[in-house]
């Protein structure tokens, strides 16, 4: 893994570490050093760039350039299609299943597919607990050669100690509004207002870039903003028309999706795809199936969220409207609306809104469906206006 640091003075790849320069210092160091440590535990709180930079580190590891971000498996890693960089996420409801921990382990002891190295990045690793935690000790604290972990956490109070003794920690600070909207700007090119759109609606960098680069995300704002604008002149049937549209663009046909999936990975990758469910076993092609139902679900309510920020950050530039604040609305682009519906309510109104939207939030959050959590929000937020 050793470079020469007289010629390489940084890592393409690294370099969408934008908002912690911190975090990009040391890993690039770490890479043209050649000092990588077996396993690492980022930590910090959500938004600071935590799944982001483990990428980056696995393309640059993985990369036969080290690093370059344009090559097919720096394309790979960051569609999360390498097969030697694994992600794990939790499968139960509040910890890692034992077959993941195991199915971990057993994979750690097979050679690489394409790369020198394999990268396994597991993703609230807060979540490691009793069997699972003390089954994956073992391989963290000596896994084979050219095997690297990134396990990523929200604090270091949640992950065992045993689990934190084993690992490099990272430290990821808190992004101020500033850094986040400068970052945005950075990895896209978009103005200012657009970036605090994004962010606005996303809540972090890494999810407010694509959000930027997914026109059917925008456009659940679009008809977030559109149905709130036309509250007033509404009637039941509207609102029912207008939550039907958001919850069609939140989750669309399967025909409609099954081509947007399509169109992110790559023809080769299609094909890769292909084969492998073609040789998979009943079982198997069962498990694959219900695993692609459950990321399903998770985009479908990842959506529904994004589609409930886009209604409060609307709503708070009302709020700012009628308490005659003298900031710049996050919905700029949307001024008019902001104006006509603050100079027709009040800010108890509004307030009571706002409420009505936690309200979904939380109805979302406990699996009711999209459409009737979106009736009942907008239904209340007439009444509240």
């Amino acid at each position: 893994m050793t470079q020469n640091t007289q010629h390489i003075q940084e890592i393409p790849a690294l370099n969408q570490i934008v908002a912690q320069p911190r975090v990009k210092r040391f890993l690039t160091s770490a890479l043209l050093g050649g000092h990588i440590s077996h396993a690492y535990l980022f930590v910090g709180t959500p938004g600071a760039g935590k799944t982001l930079a483990a990428q980056a580190l696995a393309q640059s590891l993985v990369c036969p350039k080290g690093g370059d971000a344009r090559c097919d498996d720096c394309i790979r890693v960051a569609h999360h299609t390498h097969p030697d960089v694994h992600w794990y996420t939790p499968a139960g409801v509040s910890d890692y299943l034992a077959g993941q921990v195991r199915e971990l382990i057993d994979d750690v002891q097979l050679t690489p597919v394409r790369a020198k190295t394999k990268v396994y990045i597991i993703q609230r690793a807060d979540m490691l607990r009793g069997t699972s935690a003390n089954a994956l000790l073992k391989t963290i604290e000596e896994p084979p050669a050219g095997v690297v972990f990134i396990l990523i956490a929200r604090t270091l109070d949640n992950v065992l100690p045993t689990i934190v003794s084993r690992c490099q920690v990272v430290p990821f600070s808190v992004l101020s509004p500033q850094t986040k909207v400068r970052a945005v700007e950075l990895a896209t090119g978009v103005g200012d207002y657009r970036a605090q759109i994004a962010l606005a609606v996303t809540g972090t960098p890494q999810q407010a870039e694509q959000y930027v680069l997914s026109a059917a995300r925008q456009e659940i704002r679009a008809q977030v903003i559109r149905a709130f604008s036309e509250l007033a002149h509404a009637d039941s049937w509207d609102i029912v028309q207008s939550a039907r549209r958001i919850a069609y663009a939140i989750t669309p046909s399967k025909k409609s999706k099954k081509k947007v999936e399509e169109a992110e990975l790559s023809e080769e990758e299609q094909k890769e795809a292909a084969i492998v469910e073609q040789y998979l076993s009943k079982k198997a092609q069962n498990e694959l199936e219900a695993i692609k139902k459950r990321e399903a679900t998770s985009r479908d309510r990842s959506g529904m969220i994004e589609a409930l920020a886009a209604a409060k950050s609307l709503l708070r530039d009302v709020l700012m409207y009628c308490e005659h604040v003298d900031v710049a609305p996050v919905n700029a682009d949307h001024i008019d609306a902001i104006q006509r519906m603050g100079a027709a309510t009040t800010t108890a109104g509004v307030i009571r809104a706002l409420e009505a939207v936690d309200v979904a939030i939380a109805d979302v959050n406990h699996n009711v469906t999209p459409q009737l959590a979106l009736e009942v929000m907008l239904l209340s937020a007439k009444e509240a206006l």
